[in-house]
């Protein structure tokens, strides 16, 4: 055998450590509520096994079926999981950057109510009344010091009209 034979597959310290990577990512799907488990794309026999996860108190009990999880992840393409577990806890760069586009839409449309012909060309069906009614009320809490509730309400009118 040559040296270009003896390298050809991953170290034991490399599968070993994938492994692990694999059952982290299977044990932060075990941490998530019901209802954002259903919302992830999983293979059946791995939401079954999370399920049962979720419902284990028994400490190694539950350890053993965490390592079960961690060898159902092996057959699955990780990274669209990685990729939607960013998404639910709002930590990828695409929902990062379109937060950040929002709110920076919001502040030049507190400054300038003109900003609303650029939201109905962006989103036809907004209701251009009620936006400018935020805007108003937005400003005046900003005035009086008052909580910031039209002011968040304004942001997420936005989200829901341009941010999907």
């Amino acid at each position: 055998m040559d040296d270009s034979q003896e390298f050809d597959r991953p170290s034991k310290s490399r599968r070993k450590r994938d492994m692990h990577a694999l059952q982290e990512l299977g044990a932060s799907l075990v941490e998530l509520s019901p209802e954002r488990l259903a919302r992830m794309e999983l293979p059946e026999d791995l939401r079954e096994a999370v399920r049962a996860a979720q419902r284990m108190t028994k400490h190694e009990a539950r350890r053993r079926q965490m390592q079960y999880i961690g060898r159902l992840m092996r057959v699955v393409d990780p990274q669209p999981i990685r990729d939607a577990l960013d998404a639910l806890n709002g930590s990828s760069r695409s929902q990062a950057a379109l937060q950040h586009r929002l709110e920076r839409l919001r502040s030049r449309l507190l400054e300038d109510e003109e900003v609303l012909g650029e939201i109905a060309a962006q989103a036809p069906g907004a209701d251009l009344q009620h936006l400018r009614r935020l805007r108003r009320n937005a400003l005046k809490e900003q005035e009086a010091g008052r909580p910031p509730r039209s002011y968040r309400e304004l942001f997420r009118e936005l989200r829901q009209l341009l941010g999907e």
